[in-house]
Protein backbone atom coordinates (compact mmCIF):
# COMPACT_ATOMS: atom_id res chain seq x y z
CA UNK A 1 0.00 0.00 0.00
CA UNK A 2 1.58 3.25 -1.11
CA UNK A 3 1.44 6.28 1.16
CA UNK A 4 1.90 9.23 -1.19
CA UNK A 5 0.28 9.24 -4.62
CA UNK A 6 1.59 11.73 -7.16
CA UNK A 7 0.22 12.93 -10.50
CA UNK A 8 2.65 14.83 -12.74
CA UNK A 9 1.59 16.76 -15.82
CA UNK A 10 4.66 15.82 -17.86
CA UNK A 11 7.43 13.23 -17.85
CA UNK A 12 10.38 15.45 -16.94
CA UNK A 13 8.41 16.95 -14.07
CA UNK A 14 7.61 13.45 -12.85
CA UNK A 15 11.29 12.48 -12.63
CA UNK A 16 12.03 15.84 -10.99
CA UNK A 17 9.49 15.05 -8.26
CA UNK A 18 10.59 11.43 -7.94
CA UNK A 19 14.18 12.62 -7.53
CA UNK A 20 13.27 14.89 -4.60
CA UNK A 21 11.15 12.19 -2.98
CA UNK A 22 14.04 9.72 -3.13
CA UNK A 23 16.28 12.35 -1.53
CA UNK A 24 13.64 12.77 1.21
CA UNK A 25 13.74 9.06 2.03
CA UNK A 26 10.86 7.66 -0.01
CA UNK A 27 11.11 4.47 -2.03
CA UNK A 28 9.69 5.67 -5.36
CA UNK A 29 8.36 4.10 -8.53
CA UNK A 30 7.56 6.29 -11.53
CA UNK A 31 4.92 5.00 -13.92
CA UNK A 32 4.46 6.25 -17.46
CA UNK A 33 0.73 6.67 -17.73
CA UNK A 34 -1.84 5.03 -15.47
CA UNK A 35 -0.87 1.39 -14.74
CA UNK A 36 -3.23 -1.43 -15.70
CA UNK A 37 -3.01 -3.07 -12.27
CA UNK A 38 -1.18 -3.09 -8.94
CA UNK A 39 2.58 -2.55 -8.78
CA UNK A 40 4.85 -5.57 -8.58
CA UNK A 41 7.31 -3.83 -6.25
CA UNK A 42 7.24 -2.08 -2.87
CA UNK A 43 7.11 1.71 -2.84
CA UNK A 44 6.33 4.47 -0.37
CA UNK A 45 5.37 6.83 -3.18
CA UNK A 46 4.30 6.38 -6.78
CA UNK A 47 4.52 9.12 -9.39
CA UNK A 48 2.13 8.70 -12.33
CA UNK A 49 3.58 10.65 -15.25
CA UNK A 50 1.05 12.07 -17.68
CA UNK A 51 1.52 14.14 -20.83
CA UNK A 52 -1.26 16.55 -19.91
CA UNK A 53 0.36 19.97 -19.49
CA UNK A 54 -0.66 21.45 -22.84
CA UNK A 55 -3.58 19.29 -23.97
CA UNK A 56 -7.21 20.45 -23.80
CA UNK A 57 -8.26 21.14 -20.19
CA UNK A 58 -11.08 18.58 -20.30
CA UNK A 59 -8.65 15.88 -21.44
CA UNK A 60 -6.11 16.86 -18.77
CA UNK A 61 -8.84 16.60 -16.12
CA UNK A 62 -9.98 13.19 -17.38
CA UNK A 63 -6.45 11.76 -17.38
CA UNK A 64 -5.69 13.19 -13.93
CA UNK A 65 -8.90 11.75 -12.46
CA UNK A 66 -8.02 8.34 -13.91
CA UNK A 67 -4.61 8.57 -12.23
CA UNK A 68 -6.28 9.61 -8.97
CA UNK A 69 -8.65 6.64 -9.06
CA UNK A 70 -5.75 4.21 -9.53
CA UNK A 71 -3.66 5.82 -6.77
CA UNK A 72 -6.54 5.73 -4.30
CA UNK A 73 -7.13 2.07 -5.15
CA UNK A 74 -3.50 1.42 -4.16
CA UNK A 75 -4.11 3.04 -0.77
CA UNK A 76 -2.57 6.49 -1.29
CA UNK A 77 -3.13 8.57 1.85
CA UNK A 78 -2.31 11.93 0.27
CA UNK A 79 -2.28 13.17 -3.34
CA UNK A 80 0.38 15.44 -4.80
CA UNK A 81 -0.38 17.21 -8.10
CA UNK A 82 2.96 18.18 -9.62
CA UNK A 83 3.33 20.91 -12.26
CA UNK A 84 6.32 22.85 -13.59
CA UNK A 85 8.32 25.17 -11.33
CA UNK A 86 7.71 27.93 -13.88
CA UNK A 87 3.93 27.37 -13.51
CA UNK A 88 3.54 26.65 -17.24
CA UNK A 89 -0.10 27.25 -18.09
CA UNK A 90 -2.52 29.56 -19.86
CA UNK A 91 -5.67 31.38 -18.78
CA UNK A 92 -7.57 28.18 -19.66
CA UNK A 93 -5.37 25.88 -17.57
CA UNK A 94 -4.33 23.27 -17.05
CA UNK A 95 -3.12 23.79 -13.47
CA UNK A 96 -6.34 25.34 -12.16
CA UNK A 97 -8.87 22.97 -13.76
CA UNK A 98 -6.92 19.86 -12.72
CA UNK A 99 -6.45 21.16 -9.17
CA UNK A 100 -10.15 21.83 -8.75
CA UNK A 101 -11.18 18.52 -10.32
CA UNK A 102 -8.91 16.65 -7.90
CA UNK A 103 -10.23 18.70 -4.97
CA UNK A 104 -13.80 17.87 -5.98
CA UNK A 105 -13.04 14.16 -6.26
CA UNK A 106 -11.29 14.12 -2.89
CA UNK A 107 -13.87 16.29 -1.14
CA UNK A 108 -11.07 18.72 -0.24
CA UNK A 109 -12.19 22.12 1.05
CA UNK A 110 -8.71 23.63 0.80
CA UNK A 111 -5.42 23.10 -0.98
CA UNK A 112 -2.10 24.89 -1.33
CA UNK A 113 -0.19 25.63 -4.50
CA UNK A 114 3.45 26.69 -4.82
CA UNK A 115 6.09 26.09 -7.50
CA UNK A 116 8.91 27.12 -5.12
CA UNK A 117 12.10 25.11 -5.73
CA UNK A 118 15.00 27.09 -4.25
CA UNK A 119 17.63 24.55 -5.38
CA UNK A 120 16.73 25.59 -8.92
CA UNK A 121 16.31 29.30 -8.11
CA UNK A 122 12.51 29.24 -8.10
CA UNK A 123 11.15 31.25 -5.20
CA UNK A 124 7.77 32.76 -4.34
CA UNK A 125 7.36 36.03 -2.44
CA UNK A 126 4.14 37.98 -1.94
CA UNK A 127 2.53 35.56 -4.36
CA UNK A 128 5.00 36.39 -7.16
CA UNK A 129 7.23 33.76 -8.77
CA UNK A 130 10.89 34.62 -9.26
CA UNK A 131 13.39 32.78 -11.46
CA UNK A 132 16.74 33.68 -9.98
CA UNK A 133 16.69 37.43 -9.43
CA UNK A 134 13.97 38.27 -11.96
CA UNK A 135 10.23 37.88 -12.11
CA UNK A 136 8.89 34.89 -14.06
CA UNK A 137 7.58 37.28 -16.71
CA UNK A 138 11.11 38.59 -17.34
CA UNK A 139 12.93 35.23 -17.20
CA UNK A 140 12.53 34.14 -20.82
CA UNK A 141 9.33 32.26 -20.03
CA UNK A 142 7.40 35.12 -21.59
CA UNK A 143 8.63 33.68 -24.92
CA UNK A 144 7.62 30.05 -24.29
CA UNK A 145 6.13 28.73 -27.56
CA UNK A 146 3.22 26.91 -25.88
CA UNK A 147 2.66 28.49 -22.47
CA UNK A 148 4.05 32.04 -22.47
CA UNK A 149 4.13 33.33 -18.89
CA UNK A 150 3.64 37.10 -18.96
CA UNK A 151 2.40 37.55 -15.39
CA UNK A 152 4.46 36.59 -12.32
CA UNK A 153 1.54 37.13 -9.89
CA UNK A 154 0.46 33.54 -9.26
CA UNK A 155 -2.66 34.51 -7.33
CA UNK A 156 -3.85 36.36 -10.40
CA UNK A 157 -2.74 33.59 -12.80
CA UNK A 158 -4.39 30.86 -10.74
CA UNK A 159 -7.59 32.84 -10.16
CA UNK A 160 -8.06 33.17 -13.93
CA UNK A 161 -8.18 29.38 -14.13
CA UNK A 162 -10.29 28.61 -11.04
CA UNK A 163 -13.85 29.03 -9.86
CA UNK A 164 -12.74 28.79 -6.19
CA UNK A 165 -11.35 31.90 -4.54
CA UNK A 166 -7.54 31.99 -4.62
CA UNK A 167 -5.55 33.70 -1.87
CA UNK A 168 -2.01 33.96 -0.54
CA UNK A 169 -0.19 32.37 2.39
CA UNK A 170 2.56 34.92 3.07
CA UNK A 171 6.21 34.45 3.89
CA UNK A 172 5.83 36.00 7.36
CA UNK A 173 3.59 33.08 8.31
CA UNK A 174 5.74 30.37 6.71
CA UNK A 175 8.80 31.70 8.55
CA UNK A 176 7.08 31.13 11.92
CA UNK A 177 6.70 27.40 11.30
CA UNK A 178 4.11 24.67 11.04
CA UNK A 179 1.75 25.83 13.81
CA UNK A 180 1.50 29.31 12.29
CA UNK A 181 0.85 27.81 8.86
CA UNK A 182 -1.92 25.56 10.21
CA UNK A 183 -3.57 28.52 11.90
CA UNK A 184 -3.37 30.60 8.73
CA UNK A 185 -4.80 27.78 6.63
CA UNK A 186 -7.81 27.63 8.94
CA UNK A 187 -8.22 31.42 8.83
CA UNK A 188 -8.07 31.43 5.02
CA UNK A 189 -10.52 28.54 4.77
CA UNK A 190 -12.98 30.24 7.12
CA UNK A 191 -12.65 33.36 4.98
CA UNK A 192 -13.75 31.53 1.85
CA UNK A 193 -10.34 30.87 0.30
CA UNK A 194 -10.15 27.47 -1.40
CA UNK A 195 -6.61 27.56 -2.76
CA UNK A 196 -3.63 29.50 -1.39
CA UNK A 197 -0.38 30.38 -3.14
CA UNK A 198 2.37 29.75 -0.57
CA UNK A 199 5.51 31.88 -0.32
CA UNK A 200 8.88 30.13 0.11
CA UNK A 201 12.41 31.46 -0.33
CA UNK A 202 14.63 28.60 0.89
CA UNK A 203 14.72 24.88 1.59
CA UNK A 204 14.31 25.72 5.26
CA UNK A 205 10.94 27.28 4.42
CA UNK A 206 9.84 24.10 2.65
CA UNK A 207 11.01 21.94 5.56
CA UNK A 208 9.00 24.13 7.96
CA UNK A 209 6.00 23.90 5.64
CA UNK A 210 6.11 20.10 5.41
CA UNK A 211 4.60 19.19 8.82
CA UNK A 212 1.76 21.67 8.32
CA UNK A 213 0.69 19.76 5.21
CA UNK A 214 0.25 16.43 6.98
CA UNK A 215 -3.24 15.12 6.32
CA UNK A 216 -4.14 17.73 3.68
CA UNK A 217 -5.90 15.64 1.00
CA UNK A 218 -4.32 17.42 -1.98
CA UNK A 219 -1.06 19.32 -2.44
CA UNK A 220 -0.42 21.28 -5.62
CA UNK A 221 3.22 22.17 -6.18
CA UNK A 222 6.39 21.91 -8.16
CA UNK A 223 8.83 19.35 -6.84
CA UNK A 224 10.26 21.52 -4.04
CA UNK A 225 7.56 20.80 -1.45
CA UNK A 226 8.53 17.11 -1.61
CA UNK A 227 11.70 17.67 0.41
CA UNK A 228 9.66 18.40 3.56
CA UNK A 229 7.17 15.53 3.35
CA UNK A 230 9.28 12.58 4.51
CA UNK A 231 8.74 13.52 8.16
CA UNK A 232 4.98 12.99 7.73
CA UNK A 233 5.18 9.29 6.83
CA UNK A 234 6.69 6.04 8.10
CA UNK A 235 9.10 5.18 5.28
CA UNK A 236 10.86 1.99 4.29
CA UNK A 237 14.27 3.62 3.99
CA UNK A 238 16.88 1.87 1.87
CA UNK A 239 20.57 2.67 1.63
CA UNK A 240 20.46 1.75 -2.06
CA UNK A 241 17.20 3.51 -2.94
CA UNK A 242 18.83 5.28 -5.89
CA UNK A 243 21.19 2.49 -7.05
CA UNK A 244 20.97 1.72 -10.78
CA UNK A 245 22.57 -1.04 -12.88
CA UNK A 246 26.04 -0.17 -14.27
CA UNK A 247 25.95 2.00 -17.38
CA UNK A 248 26.90 0.51 -20.73
CA UNK A 249 26.26 1.07 -24.41
CA UNK A 250 26.44 4.18 -26.56
CA UNK A 251 25.48 7.71 -25.52
CA UNK A 252 23.29 10.41 -27.09
CA UNK A 253 21.35 13.59 -26.32
CA UNK A 254 18.05 14.74 -27.84
CA UNK A 255 17.01 18.34 -27.16
CA UNK A 256 13.59 19.67 -28.08
CA UNK A 257 13.22 22.45 -25.52
CA UNK A 258 13.74 26.03 -26.66
CA UNK A 259 14.29 27.41 -23.14
CA UNK A 260 17.18 29.72 -22.37
CA UNK A 261 18.87 26.99 -20.31
CA UNK A 262 18.67 24.39 -23.08
CA UNK A 263 19.88 26.90 -25.67
CA UNK A 264 22.97 27.45 -23.51
CA UNK A 265 23.46 23.70 -23.08
CA UNK A 266 23.30 23.13 -26.84
CA UNK A 267 25.79 25.97 -27.40
CA UNK A 268 28.17 24.46 -24.80
CA UNK A 269 28.04 21.02 -26.44
CA UNK A 270 28.69 22.46 -29.90
CA UNK A 271 31.51 24.70 -28.60
CA UNK A 272 33.29 21.58 -27.32
CA UNK A 273 33.55 20.33 -30.89
CA UNK A 274 31.26 17.35 -30.26
CA UNK A 275 29.00 16.08 -33.06
CA UNK A 276 25.65 17.83 -33.20
CA UNK A 277 22.89 18.00 -35.80
CA UNK A 278 19.98 20.45 -35.91
CA UNK A 279 16.64 19.46 -37.39
CA UNK A 280 14.54 21.91 -39.39
CA UNK A 281 10.74 21.74 -38.94
CA UNK A 282 10.18 23.27 -42.37
CA UNK A 283 12.03 20.37 -44.03
CA UNK A 284 9.94 17.91 -42.03
CA UNK A 285 6.77 19.69 -43.19
CA UNK A 286 8.03 19.53 -46.79
CA UNK A 287 8.08 15.74 -46.58
CA UNK A 288 11.81 15.15 -46.09
CA UNK A 289 12.59 12.05 -43.99
CA UNK A 290 14.66 13.99 -41.48
CA UNK A 291 14.73 11.12 -38.99
CA UNK A 292 16.36 8.82 -41.53
CA UNK A 293 18.92 11.52 -42.36
CA UNK A 294 19.81 11.97 -38.70
CA UNK A 295 20.19 8.24 -38.05
CA UNK A 296 22.41 7.81 -41.11
CA UNK A 297 24.58 10.69 -39.85
CA UNK A 298 24.69 9.31 -36.30
CA UNK A 299 25.51 5.66 -37.03
CA UNK A 300 29.25 6.07 -37.75
CA UNK A 301 29.77 8.69 -35.01
CA UNK A 302 28.24 7.00 -31.96
CA UNK A 303 31.26 4.81 -31.14
CA UNK A 304 33.41 7.91 -30.57
CA UNK A 305 31.28 9.36 -27.77
CA UNK A 306 28.04 11.26 -27.14
CA UNK A 307 26.31 13.16 -29.93
CA UNK A 308 23.47 15.65 -29.93
CA UNK A 309 20.33 15.97 -32.05
CA UNK A 310 18.37 19.15 -31.42
CA UNK A 311 15.47 21.30 -32.54
CA UNK A 312 16.34 23.91 -29.92
CA UNK A 313 16.31 27.43 -31.37
CA UNK A 314 16.18 31.07 -30.37
CA UNK A 315 12.72 32.66 -29.81
CA UNK A 316 12.77 34.55 -33.12
CA UNK A 317 13.40 31.35 -35.09
CA UNK A 318 10.68 29.51 -33.16
CA UNK A 319 8.16 32.27 -33.90
CA UNK A 320 9.07 32.25 -37.60
CA UNK A 321 8.51 28.49 -37.78
CA UNK A 322 5.22 28.74 -35.92
CA UNK A 323 4.15 31.53 -38.27
CA UNK A 324 4.80 29.29 -41.26
CA UNK A 325 3.34 26.05 -39.91
CA UNK A 326 1.10 27.02 -37.01
CA UNK A 327 1.96 26.51 -33.35
CA UNK A 328 0.36 23.09 -32.88
CA UNK A 329 1.51 21.60 -36.19
CA UNK A 330 5.09 22.77 -35.70
CA UNK A 331 5.25 21.20 -32.24
CA UNK A 332 3.71 17.90 -33.31
CA UNK A 333 6.00 17.54 -36.33
CA UNK A 334 9.13 18.09 -34.25
CA UNK A 335 7.97 15.81 -31.42
CA UNK A 336 7.13 12.97 -33.79
CA UNK A 337 10.48 13.26 -35.56
CA UNK A 338 12.51 13.39 -32.36
CA UNK A 339 10.58 10.37 -31.05
CA UNK A 340 11.47 8.39 -34.18
CA UNK A 341 15.09 9.45 -33.77
CA UNK A 342 15.10 8.32 -30.13
CA UNK A 343 13.83 4.88 -31.08
CA UNK A 344 16.31 4.70 -33.94
CA UNK A 345 19.25 5.65 -31.72
CA UNK A 346 18.34 2.94 -29.21
CA UNK A 347 18.15 0.55 -32.14
CA UNK A 348 21.73 1.57 -33.03
CA UNK A 349 22.95 0.66 -29.54
CA UNK A 350 22.38 3.79 -27.46
CA UNK A 351 21.81 2.76 -23.84
CA UNK A 352 22.44 6.12 -22.15
CA UNK A 353 20.02 8.76 -23.44
CA UNK A 354 19.45 12.33 -22.25
CA UNK A 355 16.24 14.01 -23.43
CA UNK A 356 15.68 17.74 -22.86
CA UNK A 357 12.18 19.22 -22.81
CA UNK A 358 8.91 18.08 -21.29
CA UNK A 359 6.93 17.57 -24.49
CA UNK A 360 9.94 15.99 -26.20
CA UNK A 361 10.52 13.62 -23.29
CA UNK A 362 6.89 12.55 -23.36
CA UNK A 363 7.02 11.77 -27.07
CA UNK A 364 10.32 9.89 -26.79
CA UNK A 365 9.31 7.80 -23.78
CA UNK A 366 6.07 6.83 -25.48
CA UNK A 367 7.91 5.88 -28.67
CA UNK A 368 10.28 3.71 -26.62
CA UNK A 369 7.29 2.07 -24.90
CA UNK A 370 8.74 2.68 -21.44
CA UNK A 371 6.21 1.97 -18.68
CA UNK A 372 8.17 2.33 -15.43
CA UNK A 373 11.33 4.11 -14.30
CA UNK A 374 13.62 3.42 -11.36
CA UNK A 375 15.03 6.70 -10.05
CA UNK A 376 18.80 6.93 -9.69
CA UNK A 377 21.48 9.51 -8.83
CA UNK A 378 20.93 13.23 -9.30
CA UNK A 379 22.84 15.01 -12.07
CA UNK A 380 21.65 18.52 -11.22
CA UNK A 381 18.82 19.65 -8.94
CA UNK A 382 15.59 18.21 -10.30
CA UNK A 383 17.26 15.94 -12.88
CA UNK A 384 18.21 12.34 -12.03
CA UNK A 385 19.31 9.40 -14.10
CA UNK A 386 16.67 6.68 -14.36
CA UNK A 387 16.66 3.10 -15.57
CA UNK A 388 13.89 1.49 -17.59
CA UNK A 389 13.09 -1.80 -19.20
CA UNK A 390 12.60 -1.25 -22.91
CA UNK A 391 12.00 -3.85 -25.61
CA UNK A 392 14.25 -1.99 -28.06
CA UNK A 393 17.11 -2.06 -25.55
CA UNK A 394 16.78 -5.77 -24.81
CA UNK A 395 18.03 -7.26 -21.55
CA UNK A 396 20.39 -4.32 -20.92
CA UNK A 397 17.59 -1.91 -20.24
CA UNK A 398 18.01 1.80 -20.87
CA UNK A 399 19.46 4.61 -18.75
CA UNK A 400 17.36 7.73 -19.30
CA UNK A 401 17.60 11.29 -18.07
CA UNK A 402 14.50 13.38 -18.75
CA UNK A 403 15.50 17.01 -18.26
CA UNK A 404 13.11 19.90 -17.90
CA UNK A 405 14.06 22.51 -20.45
CA UNK A 406 14.71 25.11 -17.77
CA UNK A 407 16.98 22.95 -15.57
CA UNK A 408 20.67 22.11 -15.52
CA UNK A 409 24.03 23.84 -15.78
CA UNK A 410 25.44 24.89 -19.14
CA UNK A 411 27.63 21.77 -19.32
CA UNK A 412 24.76 19.41 -18.48
CA UNK A 413 24.87 17.45 -21.75
CA UNK A 414 28.46 16.33 -21.14
CA UNK A 415 28.43 16.27 -17.33
CA UNK A 416 25.45 13.88 -17.25
CA UNK A 417 27.49 10.97 -18.60
CA UNK A 418 30.11 11.31 -15.87
CA UNK A 419 27.56 10.65 -13.11
CA UNK A 420 26.63 7.06 -13.97
CA UNK A 421 28.77 4.24 -12.53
Amino acid sequence: MIQLGCIADDFTGATDLANNLVRAGFRVVQCIGVPDGPLATDADAVVVALKSRTIAPADAVAQSLAALAWLRAQGAQQIYFKYCSTFDSTAQGNIGPVTEALMDALGAAFSITTPAFPDNQRTVFKGHLFVGDVLLSESGMQNHPLTPMTDANLVRVMQAQCRRKVGSLPYAVVARGADAVRAEVERLRQGGIGIAVVDALSNEDLLRLGPALKGMPLLGAGSGVAIGLGQNFVLGHSAVANALPPAQGLRAVIAGSCSLATNRQVADFVARGLPAMSIDPLRIAAGVDVAAEVLAWAAPLLQAGPLLVYSTAEPSAVKATQGALGVERAGLLVEATLARIAAGLVGLGVRQLVVAGGETSGACVQALEVRQLKIGPQIDPGVPWCHATCALAGSDGLHLSLKSGNFGTDDFFTKAFTVLP
